[in-house]
């Protein structure tokens, strides 16, 4: 399986903690395939004076979406993460993993369960997401 994740991060050293959140993946999830760069977003959905750093990562791996889950949110937590948004309340992170899409070969995985929903339900309203994803596609075509 494909799995496209988003990382953003707004406290801290925002590159370091891509870094590590990577790093992590990388030994916990499966394969790094294509890394974008990293964007700059203002806050979205709060207010905060610090600006968030974000990528788009892709993997391949053997775990299913939900296994995926539980270990992104061991990562979060490890990297300092003490609670996750509730009730669309957003506020400062240090990390925060999100899982963007899922492909099995070309074929796009949907996901629908009380705790995950894949593909992403608004990363289609967010340009720090859909530019790095523009950017880690063309990295993966090229690669073909």
């Amino acid at each position: 399986m494909i799995i496209y994740f988003g990382i953003g991060t707004n406290l801290g050293n925002r590159e370091e903690n891509i870094r590590e959140a990577l790093r992590l993946l990388d030994a916990k999830v499966g394969v790094q395939m294509a890394c974008s760069s990293i964007y700059r977003s203002k806050p979205q959905g709060f207010v905060s004076d610090n600006e968030f750093a974000n990528v788009v990562v892709v993997y391949q791996t053997e775990y299913t979406p939900e296994e995926i889950l539980h270990i992104t949110q061991q990562i979060e937590q490890e990297l300092g993460r003490t609670h996750k948004t509730v009730d669309g309340i957003y506020h400062d992170r240090i990390i925060d993993i999100d899982l963007l899409l899922a492909k099995i070969g070309t074929l796009s995985l949907d996901c629908n369960t009380p705790t995950l929903t894949i593909p992403h339900p608004r990363m289609n309203s967010r340009d720090f997401v859909l530019l790095p994803l523009q950017e880690v596609e063309h990295l993966l075509l090229n690669k073909l």
